[in-house]
């Protein structure tokens, strides 16, 4: 089933952070897919990126590439439910990972909490890093993916 599923994230994805560094870490390096590229928060916790969908989605894993030493090991995986924006559902948490304090990719199944979540259609998605790795609560991603199906 894994290979059937696709990207999530398309040039109509609109990507949100909590803060940036600076401009030459923005939030646009998050999915370039350039392993020379990166965005890097401001200190403090959380910190998150946020993402809202074209068209309903139905996600089922993460692959997140960090920096070692700026690794948000908290992580809480927040879904909206779609008709939400219209005042319908709130924001949701999906799952919890924690990834670990290393430079290489990390995969993680997103396994739903409640039942009623899994395989729900969303419009949004946020991954909220409650801690880092990093004394000052920065976190550093080089590249996020978010694989699952998009319903027709």
């Amino acid at each position: 089933m894994a290979e059937e599923w696709q990207s999530l994230i398309n040039e109509e994805t609109k990507v949100k952070v909590s803060s940036t560094l600076d401009k030459s870490v923005g939030k646009k390096y998050l999915t370039d897919g350039s392993p020379e590229t990166c965005w890097t928060s401001q200190q403090g916790t959380p910190q998150y990126i946020q993402l809202s969908f074209a068209s309903p989605v139905i996600p089922k894993r993460v692959e997140i590439t960090f920096q070692g030493g700026f690794v948000g090991t908290r992580c809480s995986v927040e879904v909206l439910p779609s008709g939400a924006q219209d005042g319908g559902a709130k924001w949701r948490v999906l799952t919890r990972i924690y990834p670990e304090d290393v430079n290489r990719k990390q995969t993680f199944d997103l396994m739903p909490g409640e039942p009623d979540l899994v395989d729900c259609r969303i419009e949004g998605m946020k991954f909220v890093f409650e801690e880092s790795s990093d004394f000052f609560g920065r976190v550093t991603v080089y590249d996020l993916r978010v694989l699952g199906d998009i319903p027709s």
